[in-house]
């Protein structure tokens, strides 16, 4: 009789854990489904996606002008999502994935298509060869940068960084576009494929581009700046074209140049990952 006790009692505690067992795991389930996102932040990056969405379609109606210029707009929102989730203390993992796969879109399929579409078919395979190193380069650097983050200084890019390639080119076929470069040059489709290579082999290089993630726009700044803010938006509105390509230019060869001075001075590569597996990168956004 005591034993048949015992066994009862036994059944009844573990039916009675079981049930908290499963009421846990339910509620953990239930906790997950009802699990937001943060909407402001990624309501810039669908923004930016949707640029560079247009920028395609625009390639593809023959409108380039258009196409360069929603480019060029995809970066300006790209640099305010990040921001506007760190400001307002909106960072989350689905935030950076989603971000990532909007730069694959808006700076490494987009450019690649505007390019190829504008002159690079005219050169057959080698054209789309290109238009592909860019677009591969794009994404091997975006994978890179999620495999490693939190290795390398957080003040350089390990390589140029999608969205400033991609300005390289949209800035180039903007400013052939917009000062009437004759199309049937031979040079032209030429000058574009070796740009365009350029771009997508140099995001996968380990050339130490400044990022600019140490100004903070929370942070009061001398008087002085404001002045050479005024000065930066009077010469880009001057002539956007030139004005841009000519900087995106400049910061493109930056990396290289700050490299060479490095070795020269005997100091190492400040892109290298400072730990972690294999090589790393530091994304913009």
């Amino acid at each position: 009789m005591a034993m048949r006790l015992r066994r009862r009692k036994l059944r009844g505690l573990g039916s009675s854990g079981a049930k908290e067992e499963f009421t846990a795991a339910a509620g953990a389930r239930f906790s997950v489904r009802r699990r937001g996102i943060y909407l402001l932040p990624n309501l810039f990056t669908t923004a930016a996606l949707f640029a560079g969405f247009f920028a395609i379609v625009q390639a593809m109606n023959q409108d380039f002008e258009r196409a360069a210029i929603a480019i060029f707009l995809a970066m300006v929102l790209d640099g305010m999502d990040g921001r506007v989730a760190r400001l307002t203390n909106t960072q989350s993992a689905f935030g950076e994935q989603y971000d990532s796969l909007s730069d694959m879109t808006s700076f490494g399929v987009a450019p690649a298509l505007v390019a190829y579409e504008w002159v690079l078919h005219d050169l057959g395979r080698w054209g789309w060869a290109g238009a592909f190193v860019y677009c591969a380069g794009a994404a091997l650097r975006l994978a890179r940068f999620n495999a490693n983050i939190g290795v390398v200084d957080k003040r350089f890019f390990q390589g140029l960084p999608s969205p400033a390639a991609a300005a390289l080119v949209a800035g180039f076929v903007w400013l052939a576009v917009d000062n009437r470069f004759p199309i049937r040059e031979a040079w032209l489709p030429w000058a574009a494929f070796a740009l365009t290579v350029y771009a997508g082999l140099t995001m996968v290089s380990s050339a130490p581009f400044y990022s600019g993630k140490s100004f903070h726009l929370a942070r009061s700044v001398p008087f002085w700046v404001m002045i050479v803010i005024v000065i930066a938006i009077f010469f880009v509105s001057s002539d956007p074209p030139i004005v841009l390509f000519s900087l995106f230019c400049c910061y493109a060869v930056s990396g290289y140049a700050f490299w060479l001075w490095r070795l020269w001075r005997g100091e190492s590569n400040p892109a290298r990952p400072s730990g972690g597996s294999g090589a790393g990168a530091s994304e913009s956004g």
